[in-house]
């Protein structure tokens, strides 16, 4: 007899790293995420389903531009030497110990054995059991039924600050494109970019009438994507997400105001429709979610747990444990993943019991059965949480074990036997500072929007010239070229960046270097002269949806999105 239904969501995501700088940002973020993250959930699901005859059951949001990058033979060559790097690093240390100069450098031994048998098993993994296909490895267990994947928008745009239909409706229509080249089958569901949703909006068009600007879901409808998630507050009303915090940018303090909303009566122990189209939106439980991606109060801040900020100043590692929250770097403790694993062993029990009561007690109260969804980002759990992995595969395995009350489901299966009962209308909101757009439209960033604005029309204006593929195969590669630098300047985490100063310079050249790439391009086609080997220099750099048709851009008319099946299918037949 079951309790109540619990979804766990994942979501990947890591912006267009491809030839564009290795460290600190660059390549090596993702092959750090591949190492920590990746390759150690494919393991998990792995050997839950093959060792243990248990389905993980996880739904796993793959960004289409983090799946393109996963999928490119540069950066599968690129992690290899970099595994290769990180075990030449630990090598060196387990040659310089142990050394009489340096305190408990036994121990420190044992630290370089260890990392150099996990850097040697990730790349045995991904060489010989993956064979360097990680994209094939999860379309493998979405087929056996172990887990699910969804998709997002194409280069995760910020949807809502989108000037144009047109552009909102290419940002999805090529991610979802994306993921069923890449995984055989059309994603049901997807991750909103940023959590990001505005409702439709009355408005006045060109023509000076007043025309209707239809809701972020119908885009969502007219791509055949039937879920997506968001945030408690959102569904819940109440306190928004970091309201009444502020945002430090070097000594100037920017304040972010916002009136706290009223509860709207509904709880996230159930999906909903939208108004707008039959798409179902499902809220994440803020007390389970709390638990886990909290680092001052849930798991990942326990002391036991390997420290992400201290590093060894030759090889790299990380050799120290957190130790706790006011420890200096200079006084943490030696990592010990004996005792970091018994940690693991003791969250995973409180999070299922946990779990259990969450929906025990709601079943109780309402004399009904309730959901619990969780979502977090993919690359908490490895990379910035190193035994996060490990917490999933426990947790998974201690409710098929011993609380098969708690039905585990992936989001799909969960709307198919539970479907809604009741539409929902949802504020303008993300998961940002504040709960509202804040973090991607400040003063910070305020010089961006316009320029991908511009960019949106500019695209439009051209795409509406050649309706036809033109027979000029140079002109065609243009347009599509074209079109893969127009998504790529659109990510949402170049104003991210920017805002939360993490890679402020970095983000800045990014979003520089894709519109220069854009308009250089732009003046190619207008100008009626394409430089070739100008546009293959690009073509090497920026490669990624490689059977992108510049068509997508043909202008939707104003204030409306039309059916796929009047537009857009036929002229991708």
């Amino acid at each position: 007899m079951t309790v109540g239904q619990f979804v766990f969501m994942l979501h990947s995501h890591l912006p267009y790293y491809r030839k564009a700088g290795m460290w600190p940002f660059g390549e090596e973020n993702l092959y750090e995420c591949m190492a920590e993250t990746y390759v150690p959930l494919l393991n998990a699901i792995s050997e839950l389903y093959e060792d243990e005859g248990i389905k993980a059951k996880l739904t796993v949001g793959i960004t289409p531009i983090l799946a393109e990058q996963l999928n490119d033979e540069h950066l599968k060559q690129g992690f290899i030497d970099y595994l290769d790097a990180r075990i030449k690093a630990v090598s060196g240390d387990l040659k310089r110990y142990p050394d009489p100069e340096v305190a408990h450098s036994q121990h420190l031994k044992y630290l370089a054995k260890y990392y150099f048998d996990w850097f040697n098993h990730i790349k045995d993994c991904f060489i010989n059991k993956y064979n360097k296909d990680l994209i094939s490895a999860f379309k493998k267990y979405q087929d056996l039924g172990c887990i699910e994947i969804t998709t997002s928008g194409a280069t995760h745009g910020f949807s809502p600050l989108l000037a144009t239909d047109t552009n909102l409706n290419a940002q999805f229509k090529v991610g979802s494109d994306a993921t069923k080249r890449l995984f055989g089958k059309k994603a049901k569901g997807c991750w909103l970019p940023e959590c990001a949703y505005r409702q439709g909006y009355e408005y006045i068009g060109k023509d000076g009438q007043k025309k209707w600007r239809p809701a972020i879901e119908v885009t969502l409808q007219n791509n055949d994507i039937e879920y997506f998630f968001t945030e408690s507050h959102v569904i819940e009303g109440g306190n928004s997400i970091g309201n009444r915090r502020v945002i430090g940018v070097y000594g100037n303090i920017e304040y972010i105001p916002l009136p706290e909303r009223e509860p709207t009566g509904y709880d996230t122990y159930s999906a909903y429709w939208l108004p707008d189209a039959q798409v179902a939106v499902m809220g994440r439980n803020d007390r389970a979610g709390f638990q886990v991606w909290s680092a001052a109060d849930g798991y990942p801040g326990d002391g036991c747990y390997r420290e992400f900020h201290k590093k060894d100043d030759k090889s790299g590692a990380h050799y120290w444990r957190i130790t706790s929250s006011t420890t200096d770097l200079g006084d943490k403790m030696l990592y010990d993943p004996v005792l970091a694993m018994s940690q693991v062993n003791l969250n995973s029990d409180h999070y299922t019991t946990m779990i259990y009561h969450l929906l025990n007690d709601y079943k109780l109260s309402k004399n009904k059965e309730g959901l619990v969804m969780v979502s977090f980002d993919t690359e908490l759990f490895g990379h910035w949480w190193f035994e996060g992995v490990e917490f999933i595969k426990q947790v998974v395995r201690k409710f098929n074990n011993y609380l098969p009350q708690v039905e585990r489901m992936t989001a799909g299966e969960y709307l198919k036997a539970h479907p809604p009962t009741e539409a929902i209308q949802i504020p303008e909101s993300s998961w940002g500072q504040g709960g509202h757009f804040y973090v991607w439209q400040n003063h910070l960033t305020e010089w961006m929007w316009p320029i991908i604005h511009g960019c949106e029309k500019r695209i439009i204006d051209i795409v509406s010239k050649y309706e036809k593929i033109p027979e000029d195969k140079l002109l065609h590669r243009a347009l599509n070229q074209l079109a893969r630098e127009n998504l790529l300047l659109q990510s949402s985490d170049w104003p991210f960046l920017i805002t939360t100063w993490q890679a402020k310079d970095y983000a800045t050249d990014r979003f520089k270097e894709h519109v220069e790439r854009f308009e250089t391009i732009a003046d190619m086609i207008d100008s009626g002269n394409i430089d070739d080997e100008k546009l293959k220099e690009i073509e090497s750099i920026d490669n990624c949806f490689p059977v992108i048709d510049y068509r997508v851009y043909l202008p939707i008319e104003e204030g409306k999105i039309p059916q796929q099946e009047e537009k857009l299918k036929p002229l991708y037949q």
